[in-house]
């Protein structure tokens, strides 16, 4: 599977420039055989979830409504004419509802699949949270999408791992650097997945035995490609010796911390 992720900072609410740059790079990088191009978080309005200005007024006006989009219809469009796999990030308006959106969509140009963030904190609750970790089967393979802090609990990645995904495409915006890299690189190892760490100022790919396969850093816009090989996302080590029936009170919702 050849990797493309887009590695720049976004403007604030700036729907036009963000999406200017995700073509330009993308288009950049036409004919390479990339199988898949991730943004980060939020791209397209720029995470400007978090901004003192915000207004559910002006919110509206960033969020994207799928069917109605014109900047998804773009993104499909480019899906088809590069043969490629997007992942887009950014806030999607349903049902009254903001959702930190990560849209999948075929080579052919087609959505096959989304994600809504399921982990909130503070600083994104303005936000509704996703209720599912989905798996999205695609002529690659078997693939899982997280966002940012999804992260941060095991039981994410463990989750899309046990439902058969062997690399993790992950858009994110916050928290980077070496300490993230230790977190990504030990997600990695305990579920022997890949793991696609997209951010406005790094693009890191962790292996299944807990190696940096490959990394990307810089201040300008700029697309990390790599290949991985998702044949090494195996089961025949550490995965394959669980004792899940010891594991129970991880599900029990009724169990406090303590």
């Amino acid at each position: 599977m050849r990797i493309a992720m887009l590695k720049a900072l976004p403007a604030k609410w700036d729907i036009e420039g963000n999406w200017a740059i995700f073509e330009e790079q993308a288009i950049k990088h036409q004919g390479e055989g990339i199988d898949v191009f991730i943004t980060p978080e939020c791209f397209l309005d720029g995470y400007c979830v978090t901004e003192d200005n915000w207004s559910v007024e002006r919110f509206a006006e960033v969020a994207q409504r799928i069917s109605e989009s014109v900047y998804i219809q773009l993104a499909c469009n480019l899906a088809s004419q590069l043969k490629t796999h997007i992942v887009l990030g950014f806030t999607e308006i349903l049902d009254n509802m903001f959702y930190n959106c990560a849209l999948l969509i075929d080579r052919n140009g087609k959505i096959t699949g989304k994600y809504h963030k399921t982990h909130l904190q503070n600083h994104d609750l303005r936000f509704a949270p996703g209720q599912s970790l989905p798996v999205f089967e695609t002529d690659m393979g078997c693939v899982g999408i997280l966002i940012c802090a999804d992260r941060r609990w095991p039981e994410s990645l463990r989750t899309l791992r046990l439902k058969g995904a062997k690399v993790c495409l992950m858009p994110t915006y916050g928290m980077w650097g070496l300490d993230n890299e230790w977190w990504m690189r030990t997600r990695s190892y305990e579920n022997q997945m890949f793991v696609c760490f997209t951010h406005p100022n790094v693009a890191l790919i962790t292996g299944p035995n807990g190696e940096i396969e490959a990394k990307l850093q810089s201040n300008i816009p700029d697309v990390l490609i790599h290949d991985i090989n998702l044949d090494r996302a195996t089961d025949d080590n550490h995965l394959s010796d669980r004792r899940p029936e010891l594991y129970q009170i991880i599900s029990d919702v009724s169990h406090p911390v303590g």
